[in-house]
């Protein structure tokens, strides 16, 4: 299996390889900047990039998108939710942040709540993730799950911004990510890497929805 996590631009944000190494296939997760270095951890493994595959559509996790798709050929996935946000990604950041960022990429295709994703022998399962932003998506697989700005260690994705909402992202977690087992590894869209086991009793926005469900 690839599995490679590297945090790219000025906000940090993760970009994520994963794929079958047998099968030379595999998905970028979250380019959010440092196209050129993207790429080159792409051609170490010799692979092939199925498809680039977005949990949101946040500037600091799209920005090198295109860049990525003219490199490989590879199509651009996102959930359908998410179709303003890339819209007004530009103009927003420029509001909120005092930032200038190019255009947001168009997808070439838009990502539903339980599509399957296969690169080689693994499989990604789509999750509709809402919260952070409303076309947000957990990616799961077998014992690990990419989570964007659902979850982080210690915490949870910031609900300040257009389309957010906390009751919303909590809902979502509790629906989507607490059933997993607590072994399950959460790559997340910043900082370092958790489980499920470990967010379940130490975070103090999880914990809560944990002993509420009775987990």
């Amino acid at each position: 299996m690839i599995l490679e996590g590297f945090p790219v631009g000025p906000v940090q944000a993760n970009c994520y390889l994963f794929g079958d190494e047998a099968a030379g296939e595999l998905f970028v997760i979250d380019p959010g900047d440092e196209p050129d270095r993207i790429v080159a951890a792409v051609r170490r493994y010799g692979a092939r990039v199925a498809a680039i595959v977005n949990t949101h559509g946040h500037f600091d996790h799209v920005m090198a998108v295109d860049a990525v798709r003219r490199a490989t050929g590879a199509p651009f996935w996102i959930h359908e939710a998410e179709r303003d946000v890339l819209e007004q990604g530009p103009a927003r950041a420029r509001i909120l942040f005092g930032i200038e960022v190019p255009p947001s990429p168009q997808p070439d295709r838009w990502l539903r709540d339980g599509d399957d994703l296969r690169v080689g022998a693994l499989g990604l399962t789509v999750r509709h993730t809402p919260g952070h932003s409303p076309g947000g998506v957990c990616l799961i697989g077998e014992r690990l799950a990419f989570v964007g700005d659902t979850l982080f260690a210690g915490s949870v994705g910031r609900t300040d911004l257009p389309g957010a909402s906390m009751e919303a992202l909590l809902d979502s977690i509790a629906r989507v990510l607490l059933p997993l087992p607590d072994e399950t590894v959460c790559y997340p869209g910043h900082g370092p890497e958790t489980t499920i086991g470990e967010e379940r009793h130490s975070n103090p926005f999880v914990a809560p929805l944990a002993r509420r469900a009775g987990r």
